[in-house]
């Protein structure tokens, strides 16, 4: 195997990265997954191996984000998205030049990986007869390196068919193993963007370098038309996150690639000359930072309970994906509400969010096919400047002027409003009145004085030459955090020598 002298280094450059800071633009940290299987769906056959194991209760500080529902709760991957993937992008075989860094290494594997699931078939099961005959459930492939033996394996796992109902925290996900002489543990996730499993085989833990998972057609399955569903499946090699493939390079890079594509969806904007809505006679190009954009690509694909878990280190599981799969990271996110791509765009069947702007921002020259724009991170990028502004446009008249002359701090206001529509921004004036915060009062995040704790989420009010933090009232609990995880990160886009994302004042649930 071409990749196998590799592992020794993996295995060496995974010990220096866990105990050296200076590798990464947060400290490194790795995720501990609660997990668990069960046995279900119907069978009138002898079922495959099905794994059990004990079930991990949720944190208690997790609980409050759960009435927003999770972006482990995913919904199903448009069936037009997973047709534009790019075929080929696998590369005929991985060779080795000379001495690899660590991330290089995960490249090869990934690529080999991607190889060793070109050619698989997945295991469609059928129960029943004539007009009764059911599709089982969903089979995913995964790509499986042993370090200890030096060898690939594949292991298949069959989910319940769709719709899956799964929240963390909650009832475990029902799964069947259907490769024999293989544990499996669910992680995380659902769907095209998420799903993932940890593997063994008799106690060897097996690293996860591939996925294949088919994306059904929607039209089918609500009409129940299972042999069509697993012939028209379109099956999709990618990668969800794991700790086997992080690494700080990763990081950095998924950061500087942010950077570089918000700063060409500003520049192709500028040199359309496309207005502002907000601030007539104002280009689009100066109202909105880039920073800002880039803070949107990130806290739209983080989780609440991850951030809540982790803080601000969340934003690294993120970045890396940016990092190691580019344009291609997160265009199978699909919420369960719908919303699609990095940015996170709904359509409504060509009533939607997207619709409205590419109809609103013609000049920006918005790709006008829902399901092509919203997963091309540009284009993207491209739309939810528009959106920032038409959105900015709406609001009462001192918000935009301090929005104006301080638009990275006061951009809490577009920021709620991209989450959840203009009634979020009312609701957030209120409470800030309420709190007897003027808005030309609120500050950048600063540093908590000792022995102090505020619960968070939070604004900052400046005080004197501090800045104080004040948490927010209840009033739209996934809109808080929202806001909460703009203010964490959006410092670290907006200086680009800087390498330290603000953390909060406290993290905890009231």
């Amino acid at each position: 195997m071409r990749t196998a002298p590799l592992v020794n280094m993996i295995r060496a450059m995974n010990t220096l990265a866990k105990h050296s800071a200076g590798l990464t633009l947060l400290t490194l940290s790795f995720l501990v997954f609660p997990g668990c299987t069960t046995t279900g769906g119907p069978t009138g056959e002898i079922d495959p191996p099905v794994i059990e194991t004990e079930k991990a209760p949720p944190a208690a500080e997790l609980a409050a984000t759960a009435e927003e529902g999770s972006k482990q709760e995913e919904g199903e991957v448009p069936l037009a998205v997973a047709e534009s993937e790019q075929t080929e992008k696998a590369p005929n075989e991985v060779v080795v030049h000379g001495p690899r860094t660590r991330h290089d290494a995960i490249h090869d594997f990934v690529a080999e990986a991607q190889l060793q699931l070109r050619d698989v078939e997945l295991q469609y099961v059928f129960t029943g007869k004539g007009r009764s005959q059911v599709l089982r459930g969903r089979p995913v492939a995964f790509a499986l390196w042993s370090e200890a033996k030096q060898e690939w394996s594949i292991a298949q796992i069959e989910l319940p068919r769709p719709p899956i109902k799964w929240k963390p925290g909650g009832r475990p996900l029902a799964f069947r193993t259907l490769t024999p002489g293989i544990q499996a543990r669910h992680v995380k996730g659902t769907g095209a963007e998420r799903l993932m499993f940890a593997f063994s085989r008799n106690g060897d833990p097996l690293k996860v370098y591939g996925r294949k998972f088919p994306v059904f057609d929607n039209a089918l399955v609500k009409h129940k038309q299972w042999n069509a569903v697993a012939q028209t499946a379109k099956p999709i090699v990618y990668l969800p996150f794991t700790e086997d493939t992080f690494d700080p390079a990763f990081v950095t890079s998924g950061r500087e690639f942010l950077v570089a594509t918000a700063g060409k969806a500003i520049d192709e904007l500028r040199r359309a000359k496309v207005p502002s809505a907000a601030f007539p006679g104002e280009l689009l190009a100066d109202v909105i930072p880039p920073q800002v954009i880039t803070t949107l690509a990130v806290i739209e694909q983080t989780d609440d309970a991850d951030y809540m878990e982790k803080q601000a280190l969340a934003f690294d599981d993120v970045l890396s994906q940016y990092g190691l799969k580019r344009e291609e990271a997160f265009r199978y996110s699909v919420s369960s509400a719908k919303a699609l791509g990095p940015m996170q765009f709904t359509n409504r069947k060509g009533n939607g969010t997207y619709s409205l702007v590419a109809r609103r921002c013609s000049g920006a020259k918005i790709d006008p096919i829902f399901e092509r724009g919203a997963t091309n991170l540009l284009n993207a990028m491209k739309a939810a400047v528009c959106l920032l502004d038409l959105d900015l446009a709406g609001m009462r008249a001192d918000i935009r002027l301090a929005y104006r002359a301080n638009p990275e701090v006061l951009g809490i206001f577009p920021v709620a409003a991209y989450n959840g529509g203009s009634r979020n921004v009312a609701k957030l004036y209120r409470v800030l009145t309420r709190m007897k915060v003027n808005i030309d009062e609120l500050s950048r995040p600063g540093v908590q004085v000792a022995g102090s704790s505020v619960a968070c989420p939070c604004v900052w009010k400046v005080k004197g030459t501090d800045a104080l933090p004040l948490s927010i009232p209840k009033y739209n609990n996934e809109n808080r955090w929202y806001i909460e995880k703009y203010q964490s990160i959006v410092s670290m886009f907006g200086n680009a020598g800087s390498s330290a994302l603000v953390q909060p004042a406290a993290v905890v649930s009231e």
